[in-house]
Parts: structure tokens; sequence; C-alpha cells
């Protein structure tokens, strides 16, 4: 693993990077510098319940990715810049996450630091790989289906798929074979389960890191940005479920050597 000088805990690199596919979990994190935790008044459950956790687990079935350990109510980073700090209450969920009820200028200021330095470290690894030809970048999120409560129905899998693979940005034209050979790969997973449920923008598209990606290599970057329901895990304890998570593990490792193939094909 490959630090950042002077980010250490807040970015870093594992692999290479000399291959067309990487991965990021940007949302995995939990670690606050001290300053944030001090002033912080969530519980930590609930923090935890609204983070992705596992997910760089997940992205652990690519060689080359990023760890961000930070928590994203330190610094948001699949938001915009302006509104990548939760300050008050509407900027998360009415989430009261601040022990003053407004996060200070002072620590406003800091975690946009944050959010900086992973922005500032990724950018020359992914300039060097776009210097080769198109890439993949696999944003692996993780989103709760229980929100009415531990014991209450989860919601309707007609409208929260078990992956959601959000292609909002992603150039159709260009790379609209790579996604349907990706998503198809994904639903043929099956290891004794039945198959994934695996469907295109139905709850998400990709936000900020997709967004940046395709206005910074156009018709060269690729972000998928894969959302997977929390079923692998109970999201009111924490628990993980063993089996569903390594079925997800391996049905993304499965979809990988579709993804090298159909990028093959663009050089």
């Amino acid at each position: 693993m490959t630090d950042v000088g002077g980010t250490s805990d807040a970015v870093a690199f594992v692999g290479e990077w000399d291959g067309p596919v990487v991965a990021t979990s940007v949302h995995a994190g939990h670690q606050l510098r001290p300053e944030i935790a001090e002033a912080m008044v969530l519980d930590e459950a609930e923090r935890f319940r609204e983070e992705d956790p596992y997910t760089d687990r997940l992205a652990a079935v690519v060689p080359d990715r990023v760890v961000t350990n930070r928590s994203r109510f330190e610094a948001d980073l699949n938001r915009p810049r302006r509104e990548a700090v939760y300050r008050k209450p509407d900027d998360c969920w009415g989430l009261d996450v601040w022990r003053d009820g407004e996060l200070s200028d002072e620590l406003f200021h800091g975690s946009l630091e944050t959010y900086d330095a992973f922005y500032d470290a990724l950018a020359p690894r992914l300039d060097a790989l776009a210097e080769r030809g198109p890439f993949v970048l696999l944003d692996v999120h993780s989103y709760n289906h229980r929100r009415d409560g531990a014991d209450e129905p989860p919601a309707p899998a007609s409208e929260n798929p078990e992956v959601n693979v959000g292609t909002g940005s992603v150039d159709d034209d260009l790379f609209g074979p790579l996604v349907e050979r990706f998503v198809g790969d994904l639903r043929d997973t099956s290891l004794g389960c039945g198959p994934i449920d695996a469907r295109e923008n139905v709850a998400f598209e990709g936000r900020n890191l997709a967004w940046w990606v395709h206005d910074r290599y156009p018709r060269v970057g690729c972000v998928l940005a894969l959302e997977f329901k929390k079923t692998f895990m109970d999201e009111w304890t924490g628990e993980l479920h063993a089996d569903r998570f390594r079925r997800a593990q391996v049905g993304l490792a499965a979809a990988l050597p579709g993804l090298h193939i159909e990028l093959e094909k663009l050089r």
C-alpha cells in the first residue's frame, strides 16, 4: 500500500496500477480526525449505518484500488466540493451531527482539505492510466433497504436491485457494449442462490466521482457506480452475513474478465 504524503490515513493506493481496471470505495471509511470526532454528537452506530461498511473488501477483488479510511461525515468524496461537508441536518438526511448544531468554519475548511487530498492524489494516477487508453473505474458503494426499522419489511425489490449499476454520465455510444456485458456477467453469477439481480440506473445513477472522471477523461474513462444492497449485512446491527457477502465478492470478481475483453476492443 502506498500512502500519499501528508494524507496518510486519508488516501492510499494498493496495487501496481498498470492495468485498465481500478476500484474505489469512497464511503467505506469510518475514521475521523480528532477535532471532528470531538465536535460530533451523532451516535456511532447511526453513523456506521449511513456509511458503506465492508465495501472496501468488495473493492478488494480488484488488485488496483484506492483506500480511503475517513468517514463521509468528515468529507463526502462522492459529492461536488460545495456539498461535500455536512454542515447542518439538511445536508445529511436530517441527522443531528454537530455539538453546536452546525459545523464551524474552521472545521469545515479542514474537512475540505481531506476532500481535496483525495482528488489531488487520484488525478495523477488516472492521468497515467488514461495515457495508455480506455479504462474502467468501479466506484463501489452500498445502500440501505430497511430504513423503516429493523423489524419492518424491506423496501420493494422491484425498485431496489441487489446491485444497482449507475451509468448516468457514461458515454453510452462508446461504452454501451461494455456496460451491457458487465451487467450481464453480474446477473449470470449464481453460486446456487439464483442469479444476482443486477440492473442499471434503477435507484442510483452515479454521482460526483463519476462526473469528475467523465469530465476529465472524455471517451477514455468509464465509471460504473456500483450500489450493493445491504443484503450482505444487517444494516441495523452492522453484522456481516458471510455467505451473502462472499457471493457478492465472487459475483463482482466474475465480471472483471469481461471488462478487460471489452476494453481491449476499444484500444
